[in-house]
């Protein structure tokens, strides 16, 4: 996977952020544990299906998704996991698992999950389980305009 698409986007927008290479890593913690970045800043995006459509719930990686929660917050009757078969066509530039939490260049709406929005910086993968991008939180919120909620517990 190319993190190009992601950079360029960044770039084009002028935000500061750091580019940030690890030792392979197939899950969130893994991914923070490896790139020396504190768990509860390390955002993890997971794919979710409401009512049959799909988002990007993104939450701190030692977080888990409340699916009762999650579905009054958005009024929907039925939330549960995206299959790796439903959602990997969606990103063909990205490894399976390593999706940034950028549904706005995916066409896909994002929950952040407001434990998230504590932080004044995130970190989180870069499209590939070697790369990961740091940037403000501020910064992304303003890129990707998601809808905060809660929808998490530890």
């Amino acid at each position: 996977m190319s993190i190009n698409r992601l950079i360029e986007f960044l770039d084009q927008n002028k935000v500061k952020y750091t580019r940030l290479a690890h030792t392979k890593a197939y899950t969130a913690q893994e991914a923070a544990a490896t790139a020396h970045v504190p768990g509860k800043e390390m955002a993890k995006t997971v794919i979710v299906k409401l009512d049959g459509r799909m988002f990007m719930a993104v939450l701190p990686a030692s977080f888990n998704i409340d699916f009762e929660q999650l579905k009054r917050m958005t009024g929907t009757e039925n939330a549960e996991l995206a299959t790796e078969q439903e959602f990997r066509e969606r990103f063909p530039d990205c490894d399976t698992g390593a999706m940034p939490p950028f549904g706005n260049l995916y066409d896909m709406d994002v929950f952040v999950a407001d434990k998230l929005t504590e932080d004044e910086e995130i970190a989180f993968n870069a499209g590939s389980h070697t790369d990961m991008i740091k940037m403000n939180y501020a910064d992304f919120e303003k890129l990707v305009k998601p809808k905060v909620i809660k929808f998490s517990y530890a």
